[in-house]
Protein backbone atom coordinates (compact mmCIF):
# COMPACT_ATOMS: atom_id res chain seq x y z
CA UNK A 1 0.00 0.00 0.00
CA UNK A 2 1.42 3.40 -1.01
CA UNK A 3 2.23 6.15 1.46
CA UNK A 4 -0.38 8.42 -0.18
CA UNK A 5 -3.08 5.77 0.29
CA UNK A 6 -2.13 5.34 3.95
CA UNK A 7 -2.24 9.12 4.45
CA UNK A 8 -5.66 9.33 2.76
CA UNK A 9 -7.07 6.58 4.92
CA UNK A 10 -5.65 8.27 8.00
CA UNK A 11 -7.34 11.56 7.17
CA UNK A 12 -10.60 9.76 6.39
CA UNK A 13 -10.52 7.93 9.72
CA UNK A 14 -9.75 11.21 11.51
CA UNK A 15 -12.67 12.97 9.80
CA UNK A 16 -15.10 10.12 10.46
CA UNK A 17 -14.07 9.56 14.08
CA UNK A 18 -17.19 8.74 16.16
CA UNK A 19 -15.90 10.89 19.04
CA UNK A 20 -14.20 14.06 17.71
CA UNK A 21 -11.58 15.51 20.00
CA UNK A 22 -12.16 19.15 19.03
CA UNK A 23 -14.80 21.39 17.57
CA UNK A 24 -12.75 21.84 14.40
CA UNK A 25 -12.55 18.08 13.89
CA UNK A 26 -16.31 17.77 14.38
CA UNK A 27 -17.07 20.53 11.87
CA UNK A 28 -14.62 19.15 9.31
CA UNK A 29 -16.10 15.69 9.75
CA UNK A 30 -19.59 17.03 9.22
CA UNK A 31 -18.46 18.88 6.11
CA UNK A 32 -16.83 15.70 4.79
CA UNK A 33 -20.03 13.70 5.34
CA UNK A 34 -21.92 16.43 3.49
CA UNK A 35 -19.47 16.21 0.60
CA UNK A 36 -19.90 12.44 0.42
CA UNK A 37 -23.68 12.86 0.29
CA UNK A 38 -23.37 15.60 -2.33
CA UNK A 39 -21.03 13.49 -4.46
CA UNK A 40 -23.61 10.70 -4.66
CA UNK A 41 -25.92 13.02 -6.60
CA UNK A 42 -24.75 12.94 -10.25
CA UNK A 43 -26.86 15.93 -11.32
CA UNK A 44 -25.46 18.01 -8.49
CA UNK A 45 -21.94 17.09 -9.60
CA UNK A 46 -22.85 18.21 -13.14
CA UNK A 47 -24.03 21.53 -11.74
CA UNK A 48 -20.84 21.90 -9.70
CA UNK A 49 -18.79 21.15 -12.80
CA UNK A 50 -20.63 23.84 -14.79
CA UNK A 51 -20.10 26.46 -12.09
CA UNK A 52 -16.42 25.55 -11.65
CA UNK A 53 -15.97 25.80 -15.41
CA UNK A 54 -17.63 29.23 -15.38
CA UNK A 55 -15.30 30.38 -12.60
CA UNK A 56 -12.27 29.06 -14.49
CA UNK A 57 -13.35 30.75 -17.73
CA UNK A 58 -13.91 34.07 -15.95
CA UNK A 59 -10.57 33.88 -14.13
CA UNK A 60 -8.60 32.88 -17.24
CA UNK A 61 -10.45 35.11 -19.72
CA UNK A 62 -7.33 37.05 -20.88
CA UNK A 63 -5.63 33.77 -21.80
CA UNK A 64 -8.65 31.87 -23.13
CA UNK A 65 -10.16 34.55 -25.37
CA UNK A 66 -8.41 34.55 -28.76
CA UNK A 67 -9.37 38.14 -29.58
CA UNK A 68 -10.49 41.38 -27.99
CA UNK A 69 -14.16 41.33 -26.97
CA UNK A 70 -14.72 44.90 -28.17
CA UNK A 71 -12.38 45.27 -31.19
CA UNK A 72 -14.40 45.77 -34.38
CA UNK A 73 -13.49 44.55 -37.88
CA UNK A 74 -16.26 44.93 -40.44
CA UNK A 75 -14.38 42.71 -42.88
CA UNK A 76 -15.16 39.81 -40.52
CA UNK A 77 -18.83 40.71 -40.17
CA UNK A 78 -21.30 37.84 -39.48
CA UNK A 79 -18.91 34.97 -40.21
CA UNK A 80 -20.18 31.47 -39.48
CA UNK A 81 -18.53 29.39 -36.73
CA UNK A 82 -15.29 27.86 -37.97
CA UNK A 83 -11.85 26.81 -36.74
CA UNK A 84 -10.76 30.45 -36.36
CA UNK A 85 -13.93 31.87 -34.84
CA UNK A 86 -15.44 29.01 -32.85
CA UNK A 87 -18.77 30.76 -32.26
CA UNK A 88 -18.68 33.00 -35.33
CA UNK A 89 -18.66 36.79 -35.37
CA UNK A 90 -21.34 39.42 -34.81
CA UNK A 91 -22.59 42.33 -36.90
CA UNK A 92 -19.48 44.39 -36.06
CA UNK A 93 -16.98 41.61 -36.73
CA UNK A 94 -16.29 40.89 -33.07
CA UNK A 95 -15.42 37.34 -32.07
CA UNK A 96 -18.44 35.91 -30.23
CA UNK A 97 -16.40 33.29 -28.35
CA UNK A 98 -14.21 36.03 -26.87
CA UNK A 99 -17.27 38.05 -25.92
CA UNK A 100 -18.86 35.03 -24.24
CA UNK A 101 -15.67 34.39 -22.27
CA UNK A 102 -15.34 37.99 -21.09
CA UNK A 103 -19.08 38.17 -20.49
CA UNK A 104 -18.70 35.43 -17.88
CA UNK A 105 -16.87 37.96 -15.71
CA UNK A 106 -19.73 40.44 -15.96
CA UNK A 107 -22.29 37.75 -15.12
CA UNK A 108 -20.33 36.54 -12.07
CA UNK A 109 -19.75 40.11 -10.90
CA UNK A 110 -23.47 40.90 -10.99
CA UNK A 111 -24.40 37.66 -9.23
CA UNK A 112 -21.73 38.08 -6.55
CA UNK A 113 -22.62 41.71 -5.80
CA UNK A 114 -26.33 40.97 -5.58
CA UNK A 115 -25.79 38.00 -3.27
CA UNK A 116 -23.41 39.96 -1.03
CA UNK A 117 -26.08 42.63 -0.62
CA UNK A 118 -29.33 40.67 -0.36
CA UNK A 119 -28.29 37.66 1.74
CA UNK A 120 -27.16 39.67 4.83
CA UNK A 121 -30.11 42.07 4.50
CA UNK A 122 -32.63 39.23 4.26
CA UNK A 123 -30.97 37.36 7.13
CA UNK A 124 -30.97 40.38 9.46
CA UNK A 125 -34.53 41.44 8.62
CA UNK A 126 -35.95 37.92 8.88
CA UNK A 127 -34.22 36.89 12.11
CA UNK A 128 -35.00 40.20 13.81
CA UNK A 129 -38.67 40.02 12.82
CA UNK A 130 -39.01 36.41 13.90
CA UNK A 131 -37.18 36.82 17.21
CA UNK A 132 -38.74 40.05 18.48
CA UNK A 133 -42.24 39.50 17.04
CA UNK A 134 -45.11 41.87 17.83
CA UNK A 135 -45.43 45.18 16.02
CA UNK A 136 -41.80 45.01 14.92
CA UNK A 137 -42.47 41.76 13.09
CA UNK A 138 -45.70 43.13 11.61
CA UNK A 139 -44.03 46.25 10.20
CA UNK A 140 -41.07 44.40 8.66
CA UNK A 141 -43.27 41.70 7.12
CA UNK A 142 -45.70 44.21 5.64
CA UNK A 143 -42.78 45.98 3.98
CA UNK A 144 -41.62 42.60 2.71
CA UNK A 145 -45.10 41.85 1.38
CA UNK A 146 -45.10 45.10 -0.58
CA UNK A 147 -41.95 44.04 -2.43
CA UNK A 148 -43.28 40.51 -2.95
CA UNK A 149 -46.52 41.85 -4.44
CA UNK A 150 -44.74 42.95 -7.64
CA UNK A 151 -43.02 40.67 -10.18
CA UNK A 152 -39.27 40.94 -9.65
CA UNK A 153 -38.43 41.85 -13.23
CA UNK A 154 -41.09 44.57 -13.39
CA UNK A 155 -39.94 46.03 -10.08
CA UNK A 156 -36.31 45.87 -11.17
CA UNK A 157 -37.24 47.68 -14.39
CA UNK A 158 -38.91 50.42 -12.37
CA UNK A 159 -35.89 50.88 -10.11
CA UNK A 160 -33.31 50.84 -12.89
CA UNK A 161 -35.42 53.22 -14.96
CA UNK A 162 -35.36 55.65 -12.03
CA UNK A 163 -31.66 55.15 -11.30
CA UNK A 164 -30.46 55.08 -14.90
CA UNK A 165 -28.81 52.38 -17.04
CA UNK A 166 -25.52 50.72 -16.08
CA UNK A 167 -24.19 47.66 -14.26
CA UNK A 168 -24.02 49.39 -10.87
CA UNK A 169 -27.62 50.56 -11.03
CA UNK A 170 -28.73 47.17 -12.34
CA UNK A 171 -27.10 45.50 -9.32
CA UNK A 172 -28.85 47.92 -6.95
CA UNK A 173 -32.20 47.39 -8.70
CA UNK A 174 -31.93 43.59 -8.59
CA UNK A 175 -30.81 43.67 -4.95
CA UNK A 176 -33.78 45.84 -3.96
CA UNK A 177 -36.16 43.25 -5.42
CA UNK A 178 -34.35 40.05 -4.34
CA UNK A 179 -34.11 40.31 -0.53
CA UNK A 180 -37.76 39.58 0.55
CA UNK A 181 -37.67 35.77 0.01
CA UNK A 182 -34.55 35.51 2.17
CA UNK A 183 -36.24 37.51 4.93
CA UNK A 184 -39.25 35.20 4.80
CA UNK A 185 -37.11 32.08 5.05
CA UNK A 186 -35.01 33.49 7.92
CA UNK A 187 -38.16 34.53 9.79
CA UNK A 188 -39.72 31.09 9.41
CA UNK A 189 -36.56 29.41 10.69
CA UNK A 190 -36.35 31.85 13.60
CA UNK A 191 -39.95 31.22 14.66
CA UNK A 192 -39.19 27.51 15.01
CA UNK A 193 -36.17 27.99 17.29
CA UNK A 194 -36.77 31.21 19.28
CA UNK A 195 -38.51 29.30 22.09
CA UNK A 196 -36.08 26.37 22.08
CA UNK A 197 -34.43 25.26 25.31
CA UNK A 198 -30.94 26.36 24.28
CA UNK A 199 -32.24 29.88 23.58
CA UNK A 200 -33.84 29.98 27.04
CA UNK A 201 -30.57 28.72 28.53
CA UNK A 202 -28.67 31.50 26.75
CA UNK A 203 -31.05 34.09 28.20
CA UNK A 204 -30.56 32.66 31.68
CA UNK A 205 -26.80 33.07 31.37
CA UNK A 206 -27.32 36.78 30.72
CA UNK A 207 -26.99 36.83 26.92
CA UNK A 208 -28.69 39.83 25.34
CA UNK A 209 -30.92 39.77 22.25
CA UNK A 210 -28.12 40.78 19.87
CA UNK A 211 -25.79 38.09 21.18
CA UNK A 212 -28.52 35.46 20.86
CA UNK A 213 -29.39 36.57 17.33
CA UNK A 214 -25.81 36.69 16.07
CA UNK A 215 -24.42 33.75 18.02
CA UNK A 216 -27.32 31.29 18.01
CA UNK A 217 -30.18 32.19 15.67
CA UNK A 218 -28.39 33.40 12.54
CA UNK A 219 -26.00 30.42 12.25
CA UNK A 220 -28.97 28.03 12.33
CA UNK A 221 -30.64 29.93 9.48
CA UNK A 222 -27.58 29.88 7.22
CA UNK A 223 -28.11 26.44 5.68
CA UNK A 224 -31.58 27.28 4.36
CA UNK A 225 -30.32 30.65 3.21
CA UNK A 226 -27.40 29.13 1.31
CA UNK A 227 -29.72 26.76 -0.53
CA UNK A 228 -32.08 29.59 -1.46
CA UNK A 229 -29.20 31.80 -2.62
CA UNK A 230 -27.85 29.07 -4.88
CA UNK A 231 -31.27 28.39 -6.40
CA UNK A 232 -31.89 32.14 -6.84
CA UNK A 233 -28.68 32.76 -8.77
CA UNK A 234 -30.30 31.49 -11.97
CA UNK A 235 -33.10 34.03 -11.52
CA UNK A 236 -30.59 36.80 -10.86
CA UNK A 237 -28.74 35.93 -14.07
CA UNK A 238 -31.96 35.95 -16.09
CA UNK A 239 -33.10 39.29 -14.64
CA UNK A 240 -29.66 40.80 -15.31
CA UNK A 241 -29.79 39.47 -18.87
CA UNK A 242 -33.31 40.88 -19.24
CA UNK A 243 -32.13 44.32 -18.16
CA UNK A 244 -29.19 44.05 -20.55
CA UNK A 245 -31.54 42.96 -23.35
CA UNK A 246 -33.65 46.09 -22.78
CA UNK A 247 -30.58 48.33 -22.72
CA UNK A 248 -30.84 49.07 -19.00
CA UNK A 249 -27.94 46.90 -17.80
CA UNK A 250 -24.36 46.81 -19.07
CA UNK A 251 -23.91 49.33 -21.85
CA UNK A 252 -22.22 48.76 -25.25
CA UNK A 253 -19.60 47.69 -26.06
CA UNK A 254 -19.52 45.56 -22.86
CA UNK A 255 -19.87 41.85 -23.73
CA UNK A 256 -22.91 41.25 -21.50
CA UNK A 257 -24.88 38.19 -22.59
CA UNK A 258 -28.33 39.83 -22.52
CA UNK A 259 -27.12 42.78 -24.56
CA UNK A 260 -25.54 40.34 -27.04
CA UNK A 261 -28.91 38.64 -27.52
CA UNK A 262 -30.57 42.03 -28.06
CA UNK A 263 -28.08 43.06 -30.75
CA UNK A 264 -28.27 39.66 -32.46
CA UNK A 265 -32.03 39.21 -32.57
CA UNK A 266 -32.17 41.02 -35.93
CA UNK A 267 -30.10 38.25 -37.50
CA UNK A 268 -31.78 35.30 -35.80
CA UNK A 269 -33.17 33.68 -38.97
CA UNK A 270 -30.08 33.93 -41.20
CA UNK A 271 -27.16 34.27 -38.74
CA UNK A 272 -28.57 32.26 -35.86
CA UNK A 273 -25.32 32.02 -33.90
CA UNK A 274 -25.19 35.74 -33.04
CA UNK A 275 -28.14 35.52 -30.60
CA UNK A 276 -28.31 31.76 -29.99
CA UNK A 277 -24.82 31.33 -28.50
CA UNK A 278 -25.31 33.93 -25.71
CA UNK A 279 -28.74 32.44 -25.02
CA UNK A 280 -27.22 28.97 -24.66
CA UNK A 281 -24.60 30.40 -22.28
CA UNK A 282 -27.35 31.87 -20.07
CA UNK A 283 -29.32 28.60 -20.13
CA UNK A 284 -26.25 26.50 -19.30
CA UNK A 285 -25.14 28.64 -16.37
CA UNK A 286 -28.70 28.89 -15.01
CA UNK A 287 -29.04 25.11 -15.25
CA UNK A 288 -25.74 24.68 -13.42
CA UNK A 289 -26.86 26.86 -10.50
CA UNK A 290 -30.21 25.06 -10.30
CA UNK A 291 -28.59 21.62 -10.22
CA UNK A 292 -26.06 22.79 -7.65
CA UNK A 293 -28.83 24.27 -5.51
CA UNK A 294 -30.84 21.04 -5.62
CA UNK A 295 -27.79 19.09 -4.50
CA UNK A 296 -27.06 21.50 -1.66
CA UNK A 297 -30.69 21.34 -0.54
CA UNK A 298 -30.47 17.57 -0.23
CA UNK A 299 -27.35 17.92 1.91
CA UNK A 300 -28.08 21.00 4.00
CA UNK A 301 -31.84 20.89 4.53
CA UNK A 302 -32.65 18.51 7.40
CA UNK A 303 -36.24 18.23 6.17
CA UNK A 304 -34.96 16.53 3.01
CA UNK A 305 -32.92 13.94 4.90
Amino acid sequence: MSAASVTTQGWRAWLLAPEPKSRAQAKLGQAYLGWLAFRRNPLAMVGLGIILALLAVAALAPWIAPASPIAQDLSLRLLEPDATHWFGTDELGRDIFSRIVWGARITLTIVALVVVIVAPVGLVVGTAAGYFGGWFDAVLMRVTDVFLAFPRLILALAFVAALGPGIENAVIAIALTAWPPYARIARAETLTIRNADFIAAARMTGAGPMRILVGHVMPLCLSSLIVRVTLDMAGIIIIAAGLGFLGLGAQPPSPEWGAMIASGRRFLLDQWWVATIPGLAICTVSLGFNLLGDGLRDVLDPKQQ
